[in-house]
């Protein structure tokens, strides 16, 4: 009975969830926005996340160049290096990592902050006044995800490429003339464009996980630790689903 009780609640959850989404869209491009709260919501979201962001990107370029050039050397394949780099951090490595320390901190604070005012009725008193919380609330924050993650993605992809050409020169002395253009004669459109576009859905599972769980919040204030919780856990496994899809989907299309 243990596993129909854990198969009952999956489905439950992932239906609330797609009704939650269909919620979202129904009002995403309501007339009456609320731009002042959407700029907030992207100064939060994007801007105060930038340092996190850079700090984890220039970490993985570094690390990984260091870890990759011995092995490129004992096949004498060391010119490679650049190529090999730019295209794992643009492909794959930047939107994952990125959209992952999103969900962490973007959605864990979207669903403590939801979570701690519908526990203190905060989202009943604003229906109660006129106001539609949904859209003042859940639109914007889901919003502010949607256009900053991509932004987020191309920075990390930026200093990323930038930390390779610093971890190069930390033994060798390569110009950044001479790097850059061995980086970009590997790299082609169709590079960015899976990257850019999945950023865009992991922004929208992002916002709707977080805003998902804080909005629906029960027990009191323990409900909220466990709202922060799950919306990081959730929205983790969501952008790698969502991740493996869009490789499939390049794939199939001859994207490579």
């Amino acid at each position: 009975m243990g596993w129909r009780i854990g198969f009952d609640a999956f489905v439950s959850e992932v239906g609330g969830i797609a009704h939650f989404t269909g919620r979202y869209f129904r009002n995403a491009l309501y007339p009456r926005f609320e731009w002042g709260e959407l700029l907030r919501q992207c100064s939060i979201s994007g801007y105060r996340s930038l340092p996190l962001v850079a700090i984890t990107a220039f970490i993985m370029g570094l690390v990984l160049t260091v870890q990759s050039r011995p092995t490129l050397a004992r096949f004498g394949a060391e010119s490679m290096l650049p190529a090999m780099v730019a295209i794992s951090m643009v492909r794959e490595i930047a939107p994952v990592i990125t959209a992952l320390i999103c969900a962490g901190k973007i959605g864990s604070s979207m669903g403590a902050e939801l979570g701690s005012m519908k526990v203190t009725e905060q989202i009943d008193a604003m229906e109660v006044s006129g106001t539609n919380p949904f859209r003042y609330l859940v639109v914007t924050r889901i919003w502010s995800t949607i256009l900053t993650l991509p932004i987020l993605v191309v920075l990390a992809m930026g200093i990323s490429i930038w930390a390779s050409w610093v971890g190069v020169n930390i033994k060798d002395a390569v110009s950044w003339d001479l790097f850059y253009r061995q980086v970009f004669e590997s790299l082609e459109f169709s590079d960015f464009i899976p990257a850019f576009v999945k950023s865009y859905f992991f922004g929208l599972a992002i916002g709707v996980v977080g805003c998902y769980k804080g909005y629906h919040t029960l027990k009191g204030t323990e409900g909220v630790g466990q709202a922060a919780h799950s919306a990081v856990v959730v929205a983790s496994l969501l952008i790698f689903i969502l991740d493996l899809m869009a490789v499939q989907i390049t794939d199939f299309l001859g994207i490579n």
